[in-house]
């Protein structure tokens, strides 16, 4: 039962509490119901702490960006929403990061069941360049087990559909990845990751290595994406952070050298009246 002062928001057997002060913001993207929430997390390798103190909300079907100078833990913090840090020696990630009613670290849910359940949408287009484009985006679902050719043909084009590409690789499905362009690919691994039907996905600067063209198709994709999947974004564009997300959480490098949180606001406001004058002078150019 939630406490006095708190909200309550529940879908099938997910329950998350949202303070009633968010929930009374009219316009707040939290207001809504909540995909992820992080609650002091940290994140050391081999006892340096990379990212600390990490407390915030992730709200559905909204595109979240993660923004602030490098070394400050913004794609850090993204990689263990997924447990992609599970691959590395050393590494320790603590406190806690709920996907729904899940705590994902201690919830007893196998890290490649997870990485079905939160996508991810790397820097670089990364396809397997020797497989087919049809065959990089089933193999999610073959991994998982789905032989049955029919829900696969299905799964591809309704994943190309979304990621605006079946239009351009419709009668070329058996052609390498490799024959794409940058841009395409890209949104081939976008393709790939919604195949599996992800409740979030998570996208560490998708546009920074693609040309304009390209990185204005992603971000008009990004807005018709989030009313099937929640969107995580790691950008150094801030105005691109502006463009295409609902809430911004602004990272810094502390004296220790470890990346904290120092604001988390719908994006309009984080962009016109931040609470932190740090904000201001960075989203401004004055440092980063």
């Amino acid at each position: 039962m939630a406490t006095k002062g708190e909200a309550v928001v529940t879908e099938r057997s997910t329950m998350v509490t949202v303070s009633a002060e968010v929930a009374g913001q009219e316009g707040d993207p939290r207001s809504g119901q909540i995909s992820m929430r992080c609650d002091d997390v940290a994140v050391k390798f081999n006892g340096r702490t990379a990212i600390r103190d990490v407390n915030f909300d992730i709200p559905k079907n909204k595109v979240t960006a993660l923004i602030g100078p490098s070394g400050s833990g913004k794609t850090t913090l993204l990689r263990a929403m997924n447990r992609l840090h599970d691959l590395t020696k050393g590494a320790v990630v603590s406190g806690s990061i709920r996907l729904g009613d899940t705590d994902i670290y201690k919830g007893g849910i196998p890290a490649t069941l997870l990485r079905t359940r939160v996508g991810m949408v790397f820097q670089r287009p990364n396809p397997f360049p020797t497989m087919s484009i049809y065959d990089n985006v089933v193999s999610g679902l073959r991994f998982n087990g789905i032989r049955n050719r029919a829900v696969l043909q299905e799964a591809a084009e309704s994943a190309l559909i979304a990621a605006a590409l079946w239009d351009s690789v419709s009668n070329r499905m058996k052609a390498h990845a490799s024959t794409l362009s940058g841009g395409e690919q890209q949104r081939l691994c976008i393709a790939r990751a919604l195949a599996v039907e992800p409740e979030v996905l998570l996208m560490d600067e998708p546009t920074s290595s693609l040309d304009p063209i390209s990185m204005r198709l992603i971000e008009e994709l990004l807005d018709e994406l989030k009313s099937r999947v929640t969107i995580i974004i790691v950008t150094h564009n801030m105005q691109q952070a502006a463009r295409v997300s609902d809430l911004c959480a602004f990272f810094l490098m502390g004296n220790d050298r470890a990346g904290e949180q120092i604001e988390v606001a719908p994006t309009k406001k984080l962009f016109s009246e931040p609470d932190d004058p740090r904000t201001l002078d960075y989203i401004q150019g004055r440092f980063g």
